[in-house]
């Protein structure tokens, strides 16, 4: 195989006027190596001054979330072989979010927001003495899907809504709502429901599916946020 040619938006707010596109040639490659894979190679090899994000290098964590040919996506877990290696590969930091430096962005705004929502669980009752607090596995079924996010912000990022409003709370926001307003030990569904149904919460989703799309571990965030319009939609006030 020939060389792998790599585009990587580079920004260094410290000295740099505005982002621009820096090209790498890579030699040794494979088709089972992954885009972090690259990324280590040109930082080791090439220019040690590359800057980006990762952590457990599995999929996991969630923090090496980056643009990749124009889609949302982790490095650690795109191989070469998956993509069309014959053109330039470009990377580019998740957009909508400020660039800190290079491949990094200032993720604040986006906890912030999942933040709101309030993702943990509340019952005011007494745990019981002798066990936890229990439910059927069919009402624990309805969460295992939801709770697969791993907040790597990829979904949130791809969403035009959140392009065109910085105030939405975004699909990872809401899919966390859904998580705990459905889970049948909790006491605060009216409380997270009420946060979600303003003109910048849920109904700021237009059912693009980008999100989905974008989402690593694919889940349908989409229909997770219509299960929350329907449950908003139908109940008493």
């Amino acid at each position: 195989m020939g060389n792998l040619n790599v585009s990587i938006l580079r920004y260094n707010p410290e000295k740099d006027d505005k982002p621009y596109y820096q090209d790498f040639s890579i030699s040794e490659w494979s088709n089972d190596m992954r885009v972090l894979d690259i990324l280590h190679e040109i930082k080791w090899k090439h220019d040690g001054t590359l800057t980006f994000r990762r952590s457990c290098a599995h999929g996991i964590c969630g923090s090496d979330g980056m643009k990749i040919n124009g889609k949302n996506r982790l490095a650690c877990s795109l191989l070469l072989g998956d993509i069309n290696t014959n053109k330039p590969i470009v990377i580019e930091p998740l957009p909508s979010l400020p660039i800190i430096k290079d491949l990094v962005v200032d993720m604040s705004s986006f906890f912030l927001k999942y933040e709101v929502v309030k993702p943990y669980l509340i019952n005011t009752t007494p745990p019981p003495s002798d066990s936890e607090r229990l439910q059927t596995n069919e009402d624990a079924e309805k969460l295992f899907e939801s709770a697969k996010c791993i907040l790597c912000a990829c979904c949130t990022t791809s969403c035009p809504s959140t392009w065109t409003n910085e105030n939405y709370i975004g699909p990872a926001a809401l899919l966390k709502t859904y998580r705990f307003a459905y889970d049948t030990r909790d006491d605060a569904q009216d409380e997270r429901l009420d946060i979600i149904d303003t003109p910048d919460g849920i109904w700021r989703c237009h059912t693009i599916f980008n999100c989905i799309e974008a989402c690593p571990k694919e889940i349908n965030i989409t229909w997770h946020i219509s299960q929350l319009k329907k449950k908003i939609s139908t109940r008493e006030i």
